[in-house]
């Protein structure tokens, strides 16, 4: 019996005692290889001395300031780090306890923007379908996961939705990835000139999209053609690293490795590698210039922003990566995940695609690879694939496929940051065990 609401009410779940490097431990004593970090959080993997160290010397400093009252020391030495390693232009960093948090308060930042420059009648955001900006109503409606909006869409705020970039599903054949780009682009274009030009507060996007789709890179120049039409209207680009940021795809931010410098940017998840509940936003100088020009402050807050726990734990993060050379590992860790991935899945029968960069890959998978066809959501294969690789001793992160049955089930893999190259193969291999386990599974059933 248990008194917590926990996310499935039926199901019996392992209680976690320990965790070391890629490991972590029930409490009958088996062992599982966290290959998707949890959920592309634990990027130090599990118990790493320096960040525990790290927690206990703030702890015997100061647990908790409230922000109306003080600042600390190591949040300021936190937002220092992050500024310096941010693209140019993103100067100031609000500091929250999480994703959701996190697209609030860039929703938010980005309305008040309009409002401090005499701009009242923007109101509009628009987003992209099949993606995921977190649970919180606003965070939300921001979202295009039908499955997680629909029961809710009565409390959801007015948001617009254009198709998002995903070649192996939207790009036609014989169409270039230059051509591709420009027409995924322009219905950002499109959208914004149906609305008003001038009634447009924000476009929203996951730079490389997370769990909803699976590890979806943009294509070609399609980042650029986006920051262009923002300009171009005065929208506000927001773009959302909560996955697949602080290093997750091989570079601290992944727009870097598209050129691309965004007037608003959410992280979280990598940030603070679980240590501690901590996301933040990274925003423009000439954002924090509107507010410190006219109102003098941003009109938001929680009780936890900014915790000295937090953001101890994030630097200590940070740090590590840094003098360890974590990135370099993860290119080329990600590499190796590739292409083992591929010698495992390339010709399989059911795996549709297989993408990704760095550590954050997926592979999706489809009842026949010629037409793409998805399996039936009834099937539910990708809770089959979860059970299966548990009972394998494996931690993935798999998804259904939209409600309309258009896109297939995916399995992300996302392990931390430390992982070798025989740990990526352990991986794979326990993955396809599981992936097999579960058809089988799944056509008996």
């Amino acid at each position: 019996m248990t008194h917590l609401l926990h996310r499935s009410i039926k199901a019996r779940l392992p209680v976690a005692v320990g965790g070391k490097g890629i490991e972590i431990f029930d409490q009958e004593g088996r062992t599982y290889i966290d290959a998707s970090g949890g959920a592309a959080v634990s990027c130090l993997g599990h118990g790493h001395p320096d960040v525990l160290a790290a927690l206990h010397d703030q702890l015997d400093r100061i647990a908790y300031a409230h922000t109306s009252f003080f600042t600390t020391d190591v949040a300021e030495r936190l937002a220092d780090r992050l500024t310096a390693d941010a693209p140019e232009g993103l100067g100031h960093v609000y500091l929250v306890s999480g994703g959701s948090e996190a697209i609030e308060a860039a929703l938010k930042m980005a309305r008040q923007y309009f409002v401090e420059k005499g701009e009242p009648q923007r109101r509009h955001i628009i987003a992209r379908r099949q993606s995921y900006h977190g649970n919180t109503l606003g965070a939300l409606a921001a979202g295009g996961n039908e499955w997680r909006r629909a029961q809710f869409r009565p409390l959801l705020i007015e948001t617009h939705h254009i198709d998002p970039c995903f070649a192996y599903h939207f790009q036609q054949p014989g169409e270039s990835d230059a051509d591709y780009a420009a027409r995924a682009a322009q219905a950002l274009e499109d959208k914004i000139l149906e609305l008003g030009a001038d009634q447009v507060i924000a476009f929203v996007a996951e730079t490389v999209v997370g769990a909803t789709a699976g590890a979806v890179p943009p294509v070609a120049d399609y980042l650029k053609r986006i920051r262009t039409i923002c300009d171009r209207y005065g929208v506000l680009l927001i773009l959302d690293e909560v996955m697949c940021g602080m290093g997750r795809t091989g570079t601290l931010h992944a727009c870097e490795q598209e050129g691309v410098v965004p007037d608003l940017m959410t992280i979280a998840k990598g940030l603070g590698g679980g240590y501690q509940p901590i996301g933040a936003v990274l925003l423009s100088d000439r954002i924090f210039d509107a507010f410190a020009g006219g109102s003098g402050f941003f009109q938001h807050g929680h009780t936890y922003m900014g915790h000295p726990m937090a953001a101890a734990a994030a630097l200590a993060v940070q740090e590590i990566i840094r003098r360890d050379n974590l990135l370099q590992n993860v290119r080329t860790t990600g590499e190796h995940l590739f292409r083992r991935l591929n010698d495992r899945f390339g010709n399989h029968h059911n795996v549709g695609d297989i993408r990704g960069r760095g550590l954050f890959q997926a592979i999706e998978l489809v009842a026949d690879r010629s037409t793409k066809t998805p399996f039936n959501p009834a099937l539910k294969l990708h809770a089959r694939i979860k059970q299966a690789a548990m009972v394998n001793g494996l931690m993935v992160y798999p998804m259904g496929g939209t409600i309309d049955g258009r896109l297939g089930d995916h399995v992300l893999i996302a392990p931390p940051f430390i992982a070798a190259a025989h740990e990526v193969d352990a991986i794979v291999e326990r993955l396809g065990d599981a992936i097999d386990a579960a058809i089988e599974d799944a056509h008996l059933g």
